[in-house]
Parts: C-alpha cells; sequence; structure tokens
C-alpha cells in the first residue's frame, strides 16, 4: 500500500478512535445523569425504620421511634401526622384522645390502662413523657387504629398494615433481585429466593402498583421495592378493601318534624310524603345545667312515630337541640367527662328508639368554644359509627357573627361528620336592620362556594337547608315596625290577589309590596319557584342532599316538585 494511503488509513483510524471515546464518554455521562440516582442509598441505618401500609415514612417523622421493654412508642406528633389528625392532649384530666373511623380511646399519662369506646382496657406501655414530648405505646393501640403491626429485628423495622386495606401476597417464581426503582438500572434493596412469600404493594385503586411492567413488593424483612411483574405467582388477597356504604343511595331529602319540646310527637299514622328519605323529628334537648343530660320527649309516641318512619321507608335521624342554653352548652363542651356523659346518653336513646342517626343541632354558643364544640363532633362520631349510625350536623352561614356563625369549624365538622347542614335561611332575619329576603338564591350559592372553598368542606358532605317560610316585613314611615314569620302554605291567604308579584332574577323568587291600613308590607315570597331554585344547586354542586325547616309549614304541591329535583321518591 502506498505511504499517503498509509498515512490515510492511519488518520481515519485515529478519528475512528476519538469517536468512539467520545461516544463512550457522552453514553456514560447519560447514564450517570439517567441511572446514577436510582443507585443511591436512600434507606436510613442508624434508627427505627417505620413502614406503613408498604410506605417507608421514617424520613418524615419528627421524633425518632422507641422501642422500650417490647412496647413501640410512636411520638404524638407522628400519631397525629399518619393515623388520627385529631389527638388530642386533655390538659384538665392529664390524658390524651385519640380516635379512629369507629374507637375512640382515652389514656391518662402515666397510666397502664386505657378507656376504648368505654370500656377500661389493661396495656403493656404508659404514655412517657420525655423532653417536652409526649410518646404513645403505639402498639396498645392497634385495635384503636385498626391495624396490624410487626417488628422486623433483623433490618430494626416496624411494619403497620391497615385492616380495613387490601392486602396481596405472591410467591417468587425464581430467584430474584428486588430493585429500589422500577428499572434494572436500580440499587438492588434486598434478594428473593424461590417460593419466597412477598406483600404486593397496592395502589389507591386497590390494584397492585404496577410501572412498566414492574410491580413493587414488600419483601418479609420490610423492603420495598420491585419486580418484575410475571416473576410473581400464585398471588392471592388475603384480605379485601372494606368498602363505606352509605345508608342512602342517591340525594338526602330530610325534613325536620319540629314539635315543641312540652308538647306530644306528631302523628304521622296513615301520611305518606312524596320525595323524603329522612324524617328528623325533634325528640331530644339538653336539659339546662344538666351537665350532659339529656330531655327525651318521644317516649312511646316516639317509638310509635319510628315504626311509622321505617314502615314507610324512611330513616329516622332525629335533632337533638341545646335549646340555645350557651352556658349549659359551654360546660358540656369544656369538660371531657361531660362530653363523655352526653355521648354515652346519645347512644341509649339512639339504641332505645332504634333510631338511623342523630342531627346534631347546637345554636347559639360562645366562639371560643369553636374547637371544643368540633371536639364533641370528633369523640362523638366514632361511637355512632361503631353501631353503624349517621351523624349530621347543623351549622349557619360562614362570616356571620360570633356566637351564630364563628362558634362552627366548618371544615373540621365536615370532615369527620357524615353530613353537614348548611341552614340556608335567615339570611334577613328577626334582628336585621332592614327588610330583605329570607333565603335568596345569591346568597344561598354564594355561601355554598364558601363551604366549598374557604371552609375546605366536600361537596358530598353538604346537605342544602331550605325554608318552609319566610318574613313579612312592616314598615310605616321608613321604618320597621313589625316582622313576623309566616308559613309557605299560608301566602297566598295574606297576600291581596290584586298584588302583582314581581320575579327577581338574582334572588330567583318573587316579591310583593303592599299597603295595608298605612302599613307597607314587603314580602319575599317562598314558592315552587324559588325552591326549585335553590335545589338545582344540590345537582349543580353535587351536593349530598337537601333539608327542610320545617314539616306542615308546606303546601303539599311543593313535595312533587322536590321529588322530581332530587329523585327521589
Amino acid at each position: 500500500m502506498p505511504k499517503r494511503a498509509k498515512r490515510e488509513e492511519k488518520i481515519k483510524g485515529k478519528w475512528l478512535y476519538k469517536f468512539i471515546v467520545v461516544a463512550l464518554f457522552v453514553a456514560a455521562v447519560f447514564f450517570v445523569l439517567k441511572y446514577a440516582p436510582n443507585y443511591v442509598n436512600t434507606e436510613i441505618a442508624d434508627k427505627v425504620n417505620l413502614v406503613i401500609n408498604n410506605s417507608n415514612v421514617t424520613g418524615d417523622l419528627k421524633k425518632d421511634v422507641l422501642i422500650e421493654d417490647g412496647v413501640i412508642y410512636i411520638a404524638m406528633e407522628d400519631i397525629s401526622n399518619f393515623f388520627d389528625p385529631y389527638i388530642y392532649y386533655d390538659e384538665k384530666y392529664n390524658q390524651v384522645i385519640t380516635t379512629s373511623d369507629n374507637q375512640i380511646t382515652s389514656m391518662v399519662v402515666g397510666e397502664n390502662t386505657m378507656v376504648n369506646n368505654g370500656s377500661s382496657v389493661s396495656t403493656s406501655g404508659t404514655i412517657l413523657q420525655k423532653d417536652d414530648t409526649l410518646y404513645i405505646p403505639f402498639s396498645s393501640f392497634k385495635d384503636t387504629y385498626n391495624v396490624e403491626i410487626a417488628y422486623i429485628e433483623e433490618t430494626n423495622t416496624i411494619t403497620v398494615d391497615s385492616k380495613d386495606r387490601k392486602y396481596v401476597v405472591a410467591d417468587s417464581k425464581k430467584a430474584n433481585s428486588v430493585k429500589a426503582y422500577p428499572t434494572m438500572f436500580s440499587r438492588t434493596v434486598d434478594k428473593l429466593e424461590k417460593q419466597e412469600t412477598v406483600t404486593v404493594v397496592q395502589n389507591d385503586e386497590n390494584q397492585n402498583n404496577v410501572v412498566d411492567g414492574w410491580v413493587e413488593i414488600r419483601t418479609d424483612i420490610g423492603k420495598i421495592g420491585y419486580v418484575k411483574e410475571d416473576s410473581l405467582i400464585n398471588e392471592l388477597a388475603t384480605r379485601e378493601a372494606i368498602e363505606k356504604k352509605s345508608q342512602i343511595e342517591g340525594k338526602i331529602s330530610m325534613v325536620w318534624d319540629y314539635y315543641y319540646e312540652y308538647s306530644s310527637v306528631p302523628d304521622r299514622t296513615g301520611t305518606d310524603i312524596q320525595g323524603v328519605n329522612v324524617m328528623s323529628p325533634t325528640f331530644f334537648t339538653l336539659v339546662d345545667e344538666g351537665r350532659g343530660e339529656v330531655s327525651d320527649n318521644a317516649g312511646e309516641d316516639g317509638k310509635a312515630y319510628v315504626e311509622w318512619a321505617h314502615s314507610n321507608g324512611y330513616m329516622v335521624w332525629p335533632s337533638i337541640s341545646n335549646n340555645s342554653y350557651i352556658e349549659t352548652t359551654s360546660e358540656i363542651m369544656r369538660d371531657y367527662n361531660l362530653r363523655h356523659d352526653l355521648i354515652e346518653n346519645i347512644i341509649s336513646l339512639i339504641m332505645e328508639y332504634d333510631l338511623d342517626g342523630i342531627n346534631i343541632d347546637f345554636e347559639y354558643m360562645h366562639d371560643e368554644d369553636k374547637d371544643l364544640f368540633s371536639r364533641f363532633i370528633i369523640e362523638l362520631k366514632p361511637r355512632l359509627s361503631e353501631i353503624g349510625k349517621v351523624l349530621s350536623v347543623d351549622v349557619t352561614a360562614p362570616d356571620g357573627s360570633e356566637e351564630w356563625s364563628l362558634c362552627f369549624d366548618r371544615h373540621v365538622i365536615g370532615d369527620v361528620a357524615d353530613y353537614i347542614v348548611f341552614m340556608a335561611y335567615d339570611q334577613n332575619g328577626d334582628s336585621s336592620l332592614e327588610p330583605g329576603t329570607n333565603a335568596g338564591y345569591d346568597w344561598v350559592k354564594a355561601n355554598i362556594d364558601k363551604f366549598l372553598g374557604q371552609e375546605g368542606v366536600d361537596a358530598d358532605k353538604i346537605i342544602l337547608g331550605i325554608p318552609f317560610y319566610t318574613r313579612v316585613w312592616e314598615e310605616q314611615n321608613g321604618e320597621i315596625v313589625e316582622i313576623w314569620r309566616v308559613d309557605m302554605k299560608s301566602l297566598d291567604e295574606i297576600i291581596p290577589e290584586s298584588v302583582e308579584r314581581i320575579w327577581d332574577d338574582d334572588l330567583k323568587q318573587y316579591y310583593v309590596q303592599y299597603v295595608e291600613d298605612g302599613i307597607t308590607n314587603k314580602i319575599w315570597i317562598e314558592d315552587e319557584e324559588s325552591i326549585k331554585a335553590k335545589l338545582s344547586l344540590v345537582n349543580e354542586y353535587n351536593l349530598a342532599g337537601a333539608a327542610y325547616w320545617e314539616k306542615d309549614r308546606e303546601p303539599d304541591s311543593i313535595w312533587p316538585v322536590i321529588s322530581d329535583a332530587l329523585d327521589v321518591e
């Protein structure tokens, strides 16, 4: 070969060599940038690891998990973060109160007993206090939180599995490496032997958590990672997820059946109310200065009422009112033992009368008792859930006065209770300085937006309260001389036929104004059209349903309107 050709061949070889070197360098850089993080060991080896429902949360703990004398202790603030956001230290009785779906447990600091749903239970550990931190003997609370707990000494790991979640196991059909991420280019976190059983991690839809053909698992030493989906065999669901079922399918349509506490229960025998599936008779009230005692105004007539309701397919959620006893309510809310007594009295009445739930109607409370009223709801809910009963709580519109509006934490109530009932009326009430509508559509809609927005309540928790009454405003010389309530069914009797009814499209109701005996009468009318408009908001926002105050104030013609709007027979 000529020398020139040899030089050219040599130059080509050098360029090819350089190209290959550069290509390999680029590939290496690409590999490092893309896959190097997959090889970083993020495990925490110098402390007890905590794995909750197949997620290692050790790095998110505010305090270390302790193990003393075989008892697992978790700091109260971590319990709040992972298990019970409403766990509470009761300073008056030096105890911790914690709740779950159907359990309420109280435990005095330093004592080896707990009270679980009213029953005293001995424990192997006690609440510890270290450096201003309370540590809960978590292994004694497994029934409260409905979990299975295991300690794996080999890896110093605690696993916690909720017993209401789906649990799936499978076998490895070969010796296998468990990868930290769903890729071969990843750190190995554990090794599996052939036929070794693993836990298969479930996603939010209760399906195997599969990513690009890799399935997430947990090994028997608490390591979490991925293996190829086809490398598992003999998959078996050892426990299915527990689904929470609503007592009522479709929209709730509840009517309050009010009667004076010293009168008799209404006799509804032989009647059938179209478009309703829940009756709420006013059976119960607090006893003034009764320290949790409840006045029972149901008796044998109440039992007959419940029997009538059930025979007609209605659920019965009677109301318990505080009768606006502000100081009595405050005394109960500020004392755990009194709250407990009230709850026990409510449970006893529910069992005695075969009720399906309870409607809490506490109005007029000190705004400084807001969080304590929430505590009452938090502590009542698990006791009701334990026996399969529904909890609904009445609240007023947000942003009102201190003792009528600011006394409710709607976010907490809406989170804890089955339903929060927005009493969407008295927009302009008996104490208003200017005449106005009782429940204008625009005001109702604006407040629903507040419930969903600033109050953070889920739409499917909200029952919209609708009035079967309005007000007559009497004015003379431009000043209000009298305000009185009038039933929907009586409006046609008091409004002269000659008076023109003017439609207000913002309020979605008719307005009338007329003069009698020198008095100007102003009425914002509640009728089929105004109620239909408010009911449309239930469907527009996909709310839980509607409730009506009160039975026997309405014309018969309203029930077909409700039935059609909510699709309730």
